[in-house]
């Protein structure tokens, strides 16, 4: 029985909304605390949306990549790398975009290089997400299941050990984590991330492996999902029935997700969870809590047959995700074309003119705002979604 898992386009949605409502504060002085990164080591909420997003691909991947195997290596690594260099060069034009600043007043031309240290930054969300696309659809293409298993241990271990290697006294600080060097050879100061106040990149080239392995989860879950799926009975109508497969996936992957939190808790006291440089102990802590988060979905929206608002409106953003992401980060950079004297845009008049107003603290104003963002994107998903429009991207 083929079976459309309606939890996994509701849980790839509530990730968008949730990267949506983090990056479009009304004023990035005034986050509640959940709504912020943590400083270094530890999680916010926020801390989990990247991931989830990532396991969300790999979940995905599952159902591409079987026909791909069927298709042969030629139409594989065509897919492959347009839909690579496509999510990586909208990164790279948003990072970009609009290619003018004002400067007194005056446009300027945004140069690829204006500075010894500051520049157009090459690596981001977008550019993340494609590396790691590619890299895990290579292992998954060309790997057995069990073999693509041991590849992503050791790329997690190796990680690990790269780490202590490159500053055995201080491995995961800021200025002691060896990626930064690597981005600095490679990438170059000036296509950095400046935003921790030195030259350090969090979407940057040595961090990218454990984040590949993000994927390769998703993708272990999602093929489990969909063997499971051709289990049941073709003449099983009550989802409820004991026959139905469904109850044995979700004890399966409820023990898998409560094993890789325990590991995750575990090696967190040797090598900290950490976000900024995407430790393994992160990614097989946040894979667990993305697991969890899917039985919970999974259980309720396709065992329990829960059709509640909530689900319904985060599934229109599952359905045109990396495009309604890119269009929440393209609007506000338009905007700041058409910036008056006191810097309000058409994008922050809401908020600057209107919702700064809110009573209260500062933070309900600025979240409203963020809200409201949220709502304007999910109308134009919703118009997207009833007119069959599905822009892979």
């Amino acid at each position: 029985m083929k079976i459309r898992y309606r939890s996994l386009d509701v849980f790839r949605g509530a990730t968008v909304c949730l990267m949506i409502l983090v990056n479009n504060p009304g004023s990035w002085a005034h986050i509640y605390a959940p709504l912020e990164h943590a400083p270094w080591h530890g999680l916010t909420p926020t801390d989990l949306v990247f991931p989830f997003f990532l396991f969300a691909v790999g979940n995905a991947l599952s159902f591409v990549i079987p026909r791909l195997q069927q298709a042969g290596p030629a139409e594989f690594w065509k897919k492959v790398i347009k839909r690579t260099l496509m999510i990586f060069g909208i990164g790279l034009f948003l990072n970009w975009y609009p290619f003018v600043r004002w400067n007194e007043g005056s446009l300027q031309f945004i140069r690829w290089v204006s500075s010894p240290t500051s520049g157009v930054r090459i690596f981001g969300v977008l550019q993340r997400i494609a590396v790691c696309y590619f890299f895990a659809s290579v292992i998954v293409y060309y790997l057995k299941p069990r073999a693509a298993y041991f590849l992503c241990l050791i790329l997690l271990l190796a990680y690990w050990a790269l780490c202590i290697l490159g500053n055995p006294s201080d491995p995961y600080s800021l200025n002691g984590w060896f990626g930064t060097n690597v981005d600095k050879a490679i990438l170059h100061i000036p296509h950095m991330y400046k935003g921790e106040g030195v030259p350090f990149d969090p979407e940057g080239i040595a961090s990218t492996m454990a984040a590949i392995v993000q994927i390769v989860f998703g993708y272990f879950v999602g093929i489990y999902i969909r063997n499971s799926s051709a289990e049941i009975p073709k003449d099983l109508t009550d989802k409820n029935d004991y026959r139905n497969p469904m109850f044995k996936m979700l004890t399966v992957l409820f023990v898998a997700a409560v094993g890789l939190l325990v590991t995750g808790f575990c090696w967190d006291m040797v090598f900290p969870v950490n976000k900024k440089i995407w430790t393994s102990s992160y990614t097989v802590y946040t894979t667990g809590l993305a697991l969890l988060t899917l039985c919970v979905m999974i259980y309720f929206i396709e065992i329990k047959g829960s059709r509640g608002f909530l689900a319904s409106f985060f599934e229109v953003f599952g359905k045109n995700p990396l495009f309604i992401f890119a269009l929440s980060a393209f609007f506000p950079k338009t905007a700041a074309l058409f910036k008056t004297k006191d810097g309000v845009t058409p994008w922050n008049w809401l908020y600057t003119k209107v919702l700064v107003h809110t009573p209260g603290a500062k933070e309900n104003g600025s979240l409203l705002y963020a809200i409201c963002v949220i709502l304007l994107m999910w109308a134009i998903a919703w118009w997207m979604d009833k007119r069959k429009i599905y822009i892979k991207v």
